[in-house]
């Protein structure tokens, strides 16, 4: 029988395998309640390796919250085709698989975790938002927002934020539907904003004529006429 010779990392290797075995273990716990020695053990390595590539557990959890950051940016990237809707609702797809697959992970980042409120771990925060911002920016063809537009997106985003938390604690709303509600909540908040500002209701105006009949934002548009047509009872 050969005998099996473990191949012995570089290290900026071991660096990356490192930060993904955190990953794994950030993603069924909140980081907090993963130890150094866990982590060593699940890379097979000693304790005293990982502070020899990461000077503490702090480092080590930001440099997977980078890593994840930057995956969870990606996925607000979408091609300019098709519909607004339809966009928006594989957005709401990918993102939602991100929580999904990081629910414990994704949870102490937003609500605080051991690495939460540093300046470092703040500004990979904001940079998903910010990414996140120019993504939906980028689907409306503006570069430079009026101020009401702005509050829309960051708005919503900060609601998706929100409702992935709410829904991480019991899942008690089917996925499918939430993503789709959120896609619906993106076309309410820019039809109320419409409604007072003439700009956004350009901007409104340019992405519906755009959608088709059987589209989520034609969907919501629908099921507000039906609902309004309904007789009241008392």
């Amino acid at each position: 029988m050969g005998t099996g010779v473990r191949r012995r990392m570089g290290v900026e290797e071991r660096r990356q395998q490192l930060i993904k075995v955190a990953l794994d273990l950030f993603s069924r716990r909140s980081p907090d309640e993963v130890s150094i020695d866990e982590i060593a053990s699940a890379a097979g390595i000693s304790r005293p390796l990982v502070y020899h590539y990461f000077p503490g557990k702090m480092s080590l959890y930001e440099a997977a919250l980078t890593r994840a950051a930057e995956d969870l940016a990606g996925r607000f990237e979408e091609p300019h085709e098709g519909p607004l809707g339809a966009r928006l609702l594989r957005v709401m797809g990918r993102f939602f698989d991100f929580v999904d697959e990081h629910g414990p992970g994704f949870s102490a980042l937003m609500r605080g975790g051991p690495a939460v409120g540093s300046s470092a771990t703040n500004a990979l925060i904001d940079s998903v938002r910010q990414a996140s911002y120019e993504q939906i920016l980028s689907h409306l063809g503006i570069t430079e927002a009026p101020a009401r537009l702005e509050l829309v997106v960051r708005s919503w985003i900060s609601l998706v934020e929100s409702t992935a938390l709410i829904w991480l604690e019991g899942r008690r709303v089917p996925r499918e539907e939430l993503e789709r509600q959120l896609v619906h909540d993106f076309a309410a908040l820019a039809a109320v904003s419409a409604a007072n500002d003439p700009e956004m209701a350009s901007v409104v105006r340019t992405f519906a004529q755009n959608e088709p009949g059987d589209g989520p934002f034609a969907e919501l548009a629908a099921r507000l006429i039906s609902l309004a047509s309904r007789p009241v009872t008392g």
